[in-house]
C-alpha cells in the first residue's frame, strides 16, 4: 500500500503550560513518532512518504498537491490532545479531496480513543504503539485479515466505535526512525549548538510518581545500549547529525545501561554533542562517564524552591541533592538546565520568589518556568476531574470546548498572576549582567546567537502579561522561507 504521513503546523494556545514567546523559540523538532511509523510500515513492505509540513512551512494546498502526486491509499497523522482541532482541520481538508482512509495515533488515543474517532473524518486509531498495529491494519486494508484481528486498533463497524485490546510491545524491536524522509538540516532547539540536530528516544515509561507528569508509574521499557549506540552511529554517518537531544523521561534511570551507552559512544569514536533529561539523584562517577561520552547538557526536573511544594509534587528529592548534583555537573563542564513549575500545589507568590532565588543561586545555564497544568492522565488531572465532574480535555477533543485558561484549584494564584510571575522570572533570571556575558561568550555560531538574542528581546518587549491567542503565531525558524525543495518521497523497499 501507499501510506502518507503528515505532520501539520500548530498555533499557540492559552491553555498551554508555556508562555507564548517560550513556545515560539522552543524548537523545531523532527516528528519522531511519525518517522517510526514510516519505518515500521516500510519494513512491512509498504511505500511510504512523510511530509513535515510544519518545518517545511507548507500550506494545506501545497501538501494536497504533493499527496496527489504520491497517490496514497491511506494517510496518517499524530493527534496530540493540545493540537487536536488543528490536525482535525487538516484531515477534513485533505480527505474531502483525496477520499482516502485516515489513521491517527499518539498519546491522546490512550486517553480518549472513542472521543477521537467520534469525528466522521477519522477511520482508524492506534491506541498504543504502532509496531504491530500499523502492519496489521495495512494488511487488513489489503484484504489479508479482518479489522477485529488488528491489535490495539480503534475502528468503526455497524455504526459503533470498537476497540481491540493492545498487547505489550518490546521497544527493542522498533526499527530506527526513517530519518531519510525528514529535512534533518532544518531542525534545532533553543540551546542547539551544532548542526545537523535531531532527537532520540531510548526508553519508554517512568516508575516515579510525580503528580504533574503523564508518564508517572508507567513501565520502564528501554532499548539496549547496542541498539541506542547503533542509532547514534546511523545518525552520525548517514545523516550528518552532530547533536542529539535524548527525550527520555529519565535517561539515567538504569545506571549500568547509561554507562554502557556512554562507553559505546566512546568506543565508536562518535564526535557527538548530546543532551538528556535526568533526576538529580545520580552520582559523580556516572556524570563523569556522560561527560567523556559527549554529554554537553543535562535537563534536570527541579520544579520549585520550596521543599513543601516539592513534597506535594511527589518528587522524592531534596535541595541538598539538587545543589550537589548541579555543582558536579558544572564542575565537569556540562551545562545544567532546570525545569521549574509556577503554580504547583500549594504555590504562593512567596514560593515563586523563592524558586527564582534558588534558580539564581544554582546559576543554571538554562531555566524553564512552566505553568503547572493538569495534563491528561496525570494525578492532578484525575483529581480535578473527580472534584469538578468535568473533563476539559475530553470536551476539547469532542469539539465542545474552546481554548481558554484552565482552572488550577490547587493554588490560590490566578491565571493572570501566574502569567505575570512566569514572565517576571524569565526576565529577572536572564537579565543578570553576569549571565548575559557568560552566555554570549559560550555561543558557537551566529545562528545560535541570533536565536537566543531575539528570544531574550521578545520575552522582554513582546511577551504579554496575560496569555492571549495569536492567530498569526509562527514558531521561530532558522531556515529560508521557501523550502519545497526539501520535500522527499521514499523509494519502495
Amino acid at each position: 500500500m501507499r501510506f502518507a504521513l503528515i505532520f501539520n503546523p500548530f498555533k499557540y494556545k492559552v491553555h498551554e503550560e508555556n508562555l507564548r514567546i517560550v513556545q515560539k523559540y522552543f524548537g523545531m523538532f523532527p516528528p519522531l513518532s511519525l518517522a517510526w511509523v514510516a519505518a515500521i510500515a516500510r519494513q512491512a513492505g509498504h511505500q511510504v512518504t512523510l511530509i513535515d509540513a510544519r518545518t517545511l512551512k507548507l500550506s494545506k494546498e501545497e501538501v494536497l498537491d504533493k499527496l496527489k502526486s504520491f497517490k496514497p491509499d491511506i494517510i496518517g497523522f499524530m493527534m496530540t490532545t493540545y493540537m487536536f482541532p488543528e490536525t482535525l482541520e487538516w484531515i477534513r481538508y485533505l480527505k474531502k479531496v483525496l477520499k482516502v482512509k485516515v489513521v491517527i495515533g499518539g498519546y491522546n488515543l490512550r486517553v480518549y480513543p472513542r472521543e477521537s474517532l467520534s469525528h466522521p473524518e477519522i477511520d482508524y486509531g492506534v491506541i498504543e504503539h504502532a509496531l504491530d498495529t500499523i502492519p496489521q491494519l495495512l494488511s487488513a486494508l489489503e484484504g489479508k485479515r479482518k479489522l477485529e484481528e488488528v491489535v490495539g486498533l480503534v475502528y468503526k463497524a455497524n455504526g459503533e466505535i470498537r476497540i481491540n485490546p493492545a498487547q505489550p510491545v518490546d521497544f527493542e524491536k522498533f526499527p530506527h526512525p526513517a530519518r531519510d524522509l525528514l529535512p534533518n538540516e532544518l531542525y534545532a532547539e533553543f540551546p542547539t549548538e551544532r548542526k545537523n540536530f535531531t532527537v532520540m528516544v531510548t526508553s519508554l515509561g517512568c516508575p516515579y510518581s510525580c503528580s504533574f507528569c503523564e508518564a508517572g508509574q508507567t513501565a520502564f521499557n528501554p532499548r539496549s545500549p547496542e541498539t541506542v549506540v547503533g542509532e547514534m552511529e546511523e545518525c552520525y554517518f548517514k545523516y550528518g547529525i552532530r547533536e542529539i537531544d535524548i527525550f527520555d523521561y529519565d535517561f539515567t534511570i538504569d545506571r549500568k545501561r547509561t554507562i554502557d551507552i556512554c562507553r559505546g559512544i566512546k568506543n565508536r569514536n562518535l564526535d557527538l554533542l548530546w543532551a538528556c533529561r535526568s533526576r538529580v539523584d545520580i552520582d559523580a562517577e556516572l556524570l563523569q562517564e556522560m561527560k567523556e561520552a559527549g554529554c554537553g547538557r543535562i535537563y534536570y526536573g527541579l520544579e520549585t524552591g520550596s521543599q513543601d511544594v516539592l513534597d506535594k509534587l511527589r518528587k522524592g528529592i531534596t535541595f541538598d541533592q539538587i545543589r550537589k548534583t548541579i555543582g558536579i555537573t558544572k564542575e565537569l563542564g556540562m551545562k545544567a538546565l532546570g525545569f521549574f513549575l509556577v503554580g504547583a500545589p500549594g504555590e504562593t507568590k512567596k514560593t515563586v520568589k523563592r524558586t527564582l532565588k534558588f534558580a539564581k543561586e544554582l546559576d543554571l545555564d538554562y531555566v524553564q518556568f512552566s505553568k503547572c497544568l493538569a495534563k491528561p492522565l496525570t494525578s492532578l488531572w484525575k483529581q480535578m476531574v473527580q472534584e469538578t465532574g468535568e473533563d476539559y480535555w475530553r470536551d476539547w477533543v469532542l469539539g465542545k470546548e474552546v481554548d481558554r485558561p484552565l482552572p488550577r484549584p490547587w493554588t490560590d494564584l490566578t491565571n493572570e498572576q501566574l502569567d505575570r510571575l512566569a514572565k517576571r522570572a524569565y526576565v529577572s533570571y536572564h537579565s543578570r549582567p553576569s549571565f548575559l556575558l557568560r552566555s554570549t561568550l559560550k555561543v558557537r555560531s551566529f545562528t545560535e546567537f541570533k536565536r537566543k538574542f531575539l528570544g531574550y528581546l521578545e520575552m522582554i518587549f513582546s511577551q504579554e502579561n496575560m496569555s492571549k491567542k495569536d492567530e498569526n503565531f509562527v514558531a521561530y525558524h532558522e531556515a529560508p522561507k521557501r523550502l519545497n525543495f526539501y520535500w522527499k518521497i521514499s523509494k519502495f523497499k
